[in-house]
Order: structure tokens, then sequence, then C-alpha cells
């Protein structure tokens, strides 16, 4: 605050109080006006004094205010603090795909937050829930519940899903990717589901489960199955493709899928059941007539060419980081051969087309030698690839759509790493099948939060996202002159708001 003097148009001036409000002069109180000097500075000693009086009574009033405040906050206690970010940013999402529909439990919900929040074991999850969301829920009421609904939510769960993701795709789904993983046991114990299998995690001597995951343009999910954990991954493809347009009229797709579902049976199943595909070719295996055409293909960067067989077609695409790629490969391999031969390290039943091994020769009855010339002849294809289909696709339309696969590779990799889907502690199948249920649900969130991100170009990624949902909190407090309770959610951050508005704007 402060005094200015203001002409008037009779010629006096008027002493006031002014304070300055957001950059405007706004009169806090006139003292009078004049037009002798002495009487003005009179009344300018007065404003002081006034302005000094206003001050002390604002101080007055800011130590009450203070200490008000003060003894509201102290009778806060720890469970009137709630976090409610996931709930607010997760939850709303949850609603708008759909599974609020569905009249599933609250808990239900709750675990589907938690696997996206604060994914781990069951034993994590209720810490949160008693942490974060003030529920006193035992591990053991968690496992009865999923027992309950082992069965009656996967149907559910997949047509609210599904039906989803088709409308954000148009309404038509075209092209759908398939791979498979597996899942493995923190258990040594096997059952009916859970068995040793080949594990691509390199978990050979744990019990596992095969999770064979469908997936629309973008890595949008749309349906799911599980396998025992020694089945060939060949065998579950039109199994799932046949669950899936039995459920949802899907129609007949093109299906995509890597070279580990390449097989005559697998090829012969998708053709006899009306499928057009494109699958990831092995064109070393071929036999030595196609191997032989390839080799007599014109092709380059950009230009790859394609050889009919048994009523499908091999196209065959070159690329020169591929070649680097392969070669290096190549070469790592072989010094690795060398250094085993040279430490005596192989014998006789080293031999076999196992990876680099088919580079070894017998030399004599125990002798074992690397064959060079076979490993200079393997030179030719370096670069190559190969990619099955039944399709009318052009062979670069083959070969873009083969490439969108790093979807799939990404759902998985999301589900293992931010979902952590692995490992699985539970033991009983029902709760097994429950916990899958719960991370499809938790992968659907994550990749609907990422399609509304992008749409509404906000600056972070859905990682980050998640991240910033665990700092968003409200406070319960008493207003002890009303008697009544109020919720007020503490001050966003400029990235929390800026997720806010995205999510509740769409």
């Amino acid at each position: 605050m402060f005094v200015r003097r203001k002409r008037n148009s009779s010629g006096t001036f008027s002493v006031q109080i002014i304070q300055k409000v957001n950059r405007i002069n706004k009169v806090v109180k006139t003292l009078g006006s004049s037009a002798d000097e002495d009487k003005l500075d009179i009344l300018e000693r007065q404003a002081k004094l006034e302005i000094e009086r206003l001050k002390g009574q604002a101080f007055l009033f800011s130590k009450e205010r203070d200490k008000s405040l003060t003894s509201i906050l102290s009778e806060v206690s720890n469970n009137e603090i709630e976090l409610v970010g996931p709930d607010r940013i997760l939850g709303k999402i949850y609603e708008s795909i759909g599974y609020e529909s569905l009249g599933i439990d609250e808990l239900f919900r709750d675990l589907v937050m938690s696997r996206l929040v604060y994914p781990g074991s069951k034993l994590k999850t209720i810490d949160y829930l008693a942490r974060y969301k003030n529920k006193d829920i035992s591990v053991y009421s968690i496992y009865r519940y999923m027992d309950k609904i082992h069965k009656e939510f996967k149907d559910k769960v997949e047509e609210v899903t599904f039906g989803h993701f088709k409308r954000v795709l148009g309404g038509q789904i075209g092209i759908v990717f398939y791979d498979m993983t597996t899942l493995y046991f923190e258990t040594p114990d096997e059952d009916d589901l859970r068995k040793i299998g080949y594990s691509k995690d390199g978990k050979h001597q744990h019990p596992q489960i095969k999770l064979g995951l469908l997936v629309g343009p973008e890595g949008y999910p749309l349906g799911y199955d599980i396998f025992e954990g020694n089945i060939y991954e060949g065998h579950t493809l039109v199994p799932v493709l046949e669950n899936i347009e039995k459920k949802f009229s899907i129609g007949k797709p093109v299906v995509i899928a890597d070279a580990g579902l390449l097989s005559n049976a697998n090829i012969h199943a998708l053709i006899d059941h009306g499928y057009k595909f494109v699958l990831g070719g092995k064109i070393r295996n071929e036999s030595k007539e196609i191997k032989d055409a390839i080799q007599r293909l014109e092709i380059s960067e950009g230009k790859p060419g394609e050889v009919h067989k048994n009523g499908y077609r091999l196209v065959v695409s070159f690329s020169e980081k591929r070649l680097k790629k392969d070669a290096y490969n190549r070469k790592k391999g072989l010094e690795k051969l060398e250094k085993k031969v040279k430490n005596g390290k192989l014998d006789k039943n080293s031999i076999n087309n196992r990876g680099y091994n088919k580079y070894l020769k017998l030399e004599s009855e125990v002798k074992v030698a690397i064959d060079y010339k076979k490993y200079e002849m393997d030179a030719k294809w370096d670069g190559l690839k190969g990619y099955m289909t039944n399709t009318e696709m052009k062979p670069m339309e083959v070969i873009a759509a083969y490439g969108n696969l790093w979807h799939i590779e990404k759902a998985f990799r999301i589900s293992k790493t931010d979902i952590r889907i692995r490992p699985i502690y539970h033991r009983i199948p029902k709760r097994i099948q429950t916990h899958i249920c719960i991370c499809f649900v938790s992968y659907a969130l994550f990749k609907e939060l990422e399609r509304i991100l992008k749409i509404k170009k906000v600056s972070f990624s859905a990682n980050r996202a998640v991240e910033l949902t665990k700092n968003m909190y409200q406070i319960r407090v008493f207003l002890p002159d009303s008697k009544t309770y109020a919720t007020i959610p503490l001050k966003l951050t400029e990235e929390q708001q800026e997720l806010t508005s995205a999510i509740m704007k769409f």
C-alpha cells in the first residue's frame, strides 16, 4: 500500500491509500481533500498511520489464519491422505472401454489398477491397497476371489475389449497379429497346466504355461488363450483364431505371425480354414530347388522378389543392414566354435544343425574341425529375409504388413516389464487364469492410455503418465466451524495437469 495525491477537477487534491492488485491500482481509503498544502501534509501523515494500522490488522489476521490452518491440518491422519491418481486417470479409461458396465466387483478394478501402478505379487497388492487405498484386504480374500471368478470374467472381458478396439479401428479388423510367449513359475512342481518345456526366457528348469495373444493394428489387444507349457506353439494358432472368430464374428482377417509358427501343417491348416496369412519364412531350410530359385532372383534394397511354392508365395527381401548383422553374427559364431575346437571341448556329438554347429565336421573318428567352405558358402544368405503368404498383396505390402509384427513383440515386452505378468507365483490353475485375465485388462488400459496421449499430442509417454498418477493425492479435513468434512485434491504439477486435461476431455 502507498499514499497518492489525486488532482480533482475543482482544483483540489484528494489524499488516498492505494493498493496494487493484479497490476491494477485499487483505492483502499480516501482520507480527504484540500487545496491547502499544510492540510494536505496532515492528510498524508494520517494516511501513512492508517497504512500501518491496516498492515497490523492484516498481520494479526494472518497469524490467526495460520494458527487455524495449522490446527486443522494437525488433525489430518494418514488414512485421510488418499492416492487418487490411478482411479482418476486409469479408472476413467477403465470405464470408457466399458469394463464398468460388466458389473464386476470393485476388487477386480483394484487388482487391475495395482497391476499397472504397483505390479508384483498379491502380497504386494494388499500392501498397495492398504497403504494407498485404505482397504484392509487379506491375501486369502484375494485368492478366494480369484478362484471364484476364473471362468466367469474371461469371455466378458474379451467381449468388451474386442468391441472397444474394433470401434477404435473403424469397425473393421482386416489384419491380426499372433504370437506366443512362455510364462514361468517360481516353483518346481508341475500339473495339468504347468509343464516344463522349451522356454523363450531360458527358464527351462521351471514349470511354465504358454500364452497366445492376438492383437490388431497398433497392438490393440483382441483376445488370448492359455496352453500347457509343453505344447508346440505351432499347434496354437488356428485354435485361437477359431475361438475369436466363433465368439465375435470377426470373419477371416489376414494373419501375421513370425517364423516360429511356420510349418507345413500350420500352413495347410490356415488354408483349409480359409485364412490368408503372412508368416516369417525360413529360407535356409527350404529345399534345394527353392533355394536355387531364390539365388537366381535379382533383388536389391527396396526391390524384393518372389518364388511360387505349393499354391502360395515366398517373398524374399534384401537389406544392407541385415547383411551386416548376419555377417557379424556368423563371424562371432565362428570365433566361439574356433575357441571350443582349440580347447578340445567338442566331440562328434556336437556335430548337428543347431545354430553355428552346422559349420563343424569330423576329420577322423574323433577329431572335430571347422568346415570353412560351408561357412563361406553361407555368406550368400546374408541380408535375405523370407515371407510366406497366400494373399494378393504386392511384395512390398507383404513386407510392410510383417514389419508391424513389432506391435505384438512390444505387447509382450509391456506385459513382462511394465505389468510384470511373470514370474507367476500362483499354483492353482484357476488363479493362474484369473491372473492372466487381470494382466490382459491392464494391458488394454495401457494401450488405450497410449492412444489417447498420442491423439491429444501429450508431451510424455504412457509409462510416464502411469508414474505421474502415483503422486496425485487428496486429503480429507474436518472444518470446525461447519462441523463437516471437506475433500481437497492436492495441487497438480504441470505434467499432471496436462495428463488430467487430456484424459478428462477425451
